[in-house]
């Protein structure tokens, strides 16, 4: 299992994945939004989402786990 985190605070401009789907190695899962910058969050790892724990328009921190994804 990997937790793919935020690498900086935001609110969630998009969820891109649900889970239960496949997802490839480096795949843009969750876009966050700080001071008018996209900013994508890509996954590390390819496999399944376990979970996905935010929704469009949350407010999330630095290091916040955004999403699981199981091998």
């Amino acid at each position: 299992m990997t937790q793919v985190k935020a690498a900086m605070a935001g609110t969630v401009f998009t969820v891109n994945v649900a889970e239960g789907e496949e997802v490839q190695a480096g795949q843009v899962i969750i876009v966050l939004e700080s001071m008018k910058m996209e900013i994508p969050v890509e996954t590390e790892i390819g496999g399944k989402v376990t979970s996905v724990n935010v929704q469009v328009g949350d407010f999330v921190n630095e290091e916040d786990v955004l999403a699981v994804i199981g091998e």
